[in-house]
């Protein structure tokens, strides 16, 4: 059984993907339109860049706390990119999507486990499970 510990709400109006959106906190507050890529403006934010923001800020918080329950130093924060890709295929758009985890004073077979660990931990990535195509990858530095 869950339990809800946090609940975000936010509230699209104008034209979706070419319209506005906010948080009911007002924390984010954000003009969204299509990139130059699909023939829009490119001037505000859009969905893919919004989630691959989310999901690298919950990888890393994932991360760190599998670092930290394996006792591993965390004097240097790990650092976590996410790629969304938007994809046409037959039935529309698909997302796929690259995780890239570079660790730092580990070894590269410890931190492939500890990101192999988080990915099964963040909760974005428990939600694109089975419907996103996603690639991830550890990096030591």
């Amino acid at each position: 059984m869950s339990k809800a510990l946090y609940n975000a709400k936010a509230l699209s109006t104008g034209g979706g993907r070419d319209g506005h959106v906010a948080t009911s906190d007002r924390q984010i507050d954000l003009d969204v339109r299509p990139p130059k890529e699909l023939g829009g403006s490119g001037e505000g934010t859009n969905p893919e860049q919004l989630v691959a923001a989310g999901w690298a800020a919950c990888f890393n918080g994932a991360l760190q706390k599998q670092m930290k329950d394996n006792g591993v130093d965390l004097s240097k924060a790990p650092e976590v990119l996410v790629e969304c890709t938007l994809n046409s295929v037959d039935e529309g758009f698909r997302i796929t999507s690259r995780i890239e985890a570079t660790l730092f004073g580990v070894e590269q077979a410890q931190a492939d486990e500890l990101v192999q660990a988080a990915h099964a931990f963040c909760p974005y990535s428990k939600a694109m499970r089975g419907d996103t195509d996603v690639e991830v990858v550890a990096k030591v530095a």
